[in-house]
C-alpha cells in the first residue's frame, strides 16, 4: 500500500477541498489526515493531506500529471505529492560545538528522525571522532573569508554527490553563501539562541547574564540571505533568574538548542512545514 502526502498553497477560493478530496477518491485513495488553513489577510489557502492508495496501478508520477491537469491548473496551485516511504537525505554542517551534532546522531540512531544522513561537512577537524563513532562519512571543507569560492564549490559538489535534499546547520559558525541558499531554498535549517538581535556576537549568554534576563530560548529557522531572519520553524524558552550562573545559562541554552533543532528537523522531514511571506504554516 502506497502512502503519500499532498501539500497545497494557492489563492483562497471556493471548491478547493471538494475538488481535492474527490480527486483522491478517483485514484482509490483513503484519506488518513487532512488539515487546512486560510490566511484571511492575504487570502491564501494551505492544505496538507495524507492518503493511502488501495490500488497499485497508478505510479506517483502519473498521479502528479493527472492532478496537475485536472486540479492544480484550475486553482493555480503551488503543490506537490511526496512518497511517505522516501526519507529526505540530510547533510549536517558543523564547526566545533558538539551538543547539537551528538543529539541529532543519537536521535537518528534511535529511529526518531525520518531522514538519511549520508555525510557531515565541517570547516574544522574537531568533530571527526563523533562522525566516526556513528559511522558517517566526515568531510573537512576549509571555509574562510579568503577561500569562500573554493569552499562553496566543494560543499556544492559534496551535496550533489550524495543527492542531498536537506541541509542542517548544527552550530555551523560560518555564513552560508547566497549561491548555496538559492540552490536549497527553504531546505537549509539553522539553530540559534533567541536573544538575537538583542545580544549578538560570540558570547550572547554572557551578555544576557549581565543584562539580567528572565527567560532564554532557542529558535530554528530556514536560512535566507538576511542573517538569522528566515522563516521560523520552531522555538522554545526556559526561565532563568539571579541564582543562575553563566554556566547555567549556557547549559540551559544548549539544552533548548538540541530540542528545538530536533523538532524542526522532524517537522520538515515529515513535510509538515509550508512557507510564505517569510513565515511558516506548521501542520501538526
Amino acid at each position: 500500500m502506497q502512502k503519500i502526502t499532498l501539500l497545497i498553497q494557492c489563492k483562497d477560493q471556493k471548491g478547493i477541498i471538494a475538488a481535492v478530496t474527490n480527486f483522491i477518491v478517483t485514484i482509490e485513495g483513503n484519506i488518513t489526515y487532512i488539515d487546512q488553513h486560510v490566511d484571511t489577510e492575504q487570502s491564501v489557502f494551505f492544505m496538507r493531506l495524507e492518503t493511502e492508495l488501495t490500488s497499485t496501478k497508478l505510479s506517483l508520477d502519473s498521479i502528479r500529471e493527472e492532478f496537475k491537469s485536472k486540479i492544480a491548473a484550475n486553482f493555480d496551485m503551488q503543490w506537490d505529492f511526496y512518497n511517505n516511504e522516501i526519507k529526505p537525505k540530510m547533510a549536517v554542517f558543523v564547526s566545533k560545538y558538539t551538543h547539537c551534532l551528538y543529539d541529532i546522531l543519537s536521535r537518528h540512531a534511535a529511529g526518531e528522525l525520518f531522514v538519511e544522513i549520508p555525510l557531515i561537512i565541517s570547516n574544522h577537524m574537531d568533530l571527526k571522532p563523533i562522525a566516526d563513532q556513528f559511522g558517517i562519512p566526515f568531510y573537512h571543507v576549509p571555509f574562510t573569508k579568503d577561500n569562500k569560492e573554493e569552499g562553496e564549490k566543494a560543499q556544492i559538489e559534496l551535496l550533489a554527490k550524495y543527492n542531498i535534499t536537506l541541509v542542517v546547520l548544527a552550530r555551523y559558525m560560518q555564513i552560508i553563501t547566497p549561491n548555496l541558499i538559492a540552490r536549497y531554498k527553504n531546505k537549509i535549517i539553522n539553530i540559534h539562541h533567541s536573544f538575537l538581535p538583542a545580544f549578538p556576537g560570540a558570547k550572547p549568554y554572557h551578555s544576557a547574564f549581565k543584562r539580567g534576563v528572565k527567560i532564554i530560548g532557542a529558535t530554528s529557522h530556514y536560512v535566507t540571505e538576511e542573517l538569522d531572519e528566515g522563516p521560523i520553524i520552531e522555538q522554545d524558552i526556559t526561565r532563568v533568574s539571579h541564582i543562575n550562573s553563566i554556566e547555567d545559562f549556557i547549559m540551559k541554552g544548549r539544552d533548548l538548542e538540541r530540542v528545538v533543532l530536533a523538532r524542526a528537523i522532524k517537522l520538515h522531514a515529515e513535510r509538515r512545514v509550508m512557507t510564505y511571506s517569510n513565515k511558516t504554516i506548521i501542520f501538526t
